[in-house]
């Protein structure tokens, strides 16, 4: 892990601001989400970036009922569902 040599206060609501310089480094724009992880000690924020919900594919997803699945997650289930899939 590398360390920015950067350090912010929590407040009162327990928030942390980013400062502009990484915000700009890792493209997070305001609005944006933030993944949160723990290990260990240690808080990781990431910029969350939506995925299928099967596999983890980032790659043509497709919006069903507010959860992301990949088409190729979709042919495969048409596929084991025993419907005939033209690609």
């Amino acid at each position: 892990m590398k360390s920015t040599g950067i350090v912010r206060k929590v407040d009162e609501l327990g928030r942390v601001v980013l400062p502009i310089e990484l915000r700009r480094n890792l493209n997070i724009q305001e609005k944006d989400s933030l993944e949160i992880f723990v290990d260990d000690e240690r808080i990781i924020l990431k910029k969350y970036e939506p995925a299928d919900i099967f596999n983890g594919s980032m790659e043509d997803l497709i919006d069903y009922k507010g959860k992301k699945v990949a088409k190729s997650t979709i042919y495969e289930l048409a596929k084991m569902a025993g419907i005939q899939v033209v690609e």
